[in-house]
């Protein structure tokens, strides 16, 4: 009788650890715990308002004095999470795919939608990485643009186009930071200009993507990718340039 005790919990306890392999393998990125909003109720909610949701980082910046802007998506829409108070040791830990629960207030900012005064915990269900999204064919359509506000695209053969001092690319500040500068560059697609930029919290100086911004030149055809950053229209913050 013991032994026929012993040999059901082993199998009980296989069955348990299929069970759970199952449920990893199983693991649907759309779903949200109870409580949780999914992206259309995120993008419905006021602004000044608290929001709980759940998602999957992207990038982020540089950690400094306990917080990090952090770039998240989930398999509807993207969110930015600003400044979030993280420590350095918790920051280390917030890879590309990683899950987390983000408590905080849904915010504006000359026309970017936030997330601020937040707080957050990692998730172990799974994790998921989106591929990005061409959106060169809203390329000036500001208004469709918008529903992709946050997340992962790409432009694809927009022309370099020269600044008003005739340079291909201008810098926000003086360079006082370690990082360097933020480069700034204009872009251009059936007559829409935009200003685009290299994040220097995001991809600093010493990154391929920072160099090759440098060395654009008015008249250069290239494909984009990053993040759809807003400031008063589309502003995406540069993660890879191809020629």
């Amino acid at each position: 009788m013991k032994k026929f005790v012993s040999i059901m919990l082993v199998l009980l306890l296989v069955l348990s650890l299929t069970s759970c392999g199952k449920k990893k393998d199983n693991f649907d990125p759309s779903e949200k715990s109870e409580g949780v909003m999914t992206y259309a109720q995120y993008a419905a909610a006021a602004v000044d308002t608290e929001v709980t949701v759940e998602c999957f980082v992207m990038d982020h910046q540089s950690w400094w004095d306990n917080k990090i802007t952090v770039y998240c998506a989930d398999p509807d829409g993207a969110y930015f999470l600003y400044e979030l108070p993280c420590s350095e040791a918790d920051s280390k830990k917030l890879v590309p795919g990683t899950m987390i629960r983000v408590k905080g207030v849904k915010s504006e900012w000359s026309g970017e939608v936030e997330i601020v005064d937040s707080s957050f915990e990692i998730l172990d269900k799974g994790t998921w990485t989106p591929t990005a999204f061409d959106a060169t064919s809203l390329f000036g359509k500001d208004d469709e643009l918008a529903k992709h506000m946050n997340q992962l695209v790409k432009f694809k053969n927009v022309t370099v186009e020269a600044n008003s001092d005739g340079a291909a690319f201008t810098y926000k500040w003086d360079g006082s930071g370690e990082q360097g500068d933020d480069v700034y560059f204009y872009v251009s697609l059936n007559g829409t200009s935009y200003q685009f930029l290299i994040e220097s919290y995001l991809r600093d100086s010493s990154t391929t993507v920072y160099k090759t911004a440098e060395g654009l030149k008015a008249g250069d055809k290239v494909t984009l990718e990053g993040y759809l950053y807003w400031y008063n229209g589309p502003q995406m913050h540069v993660i890879n340039i191809n020629k």
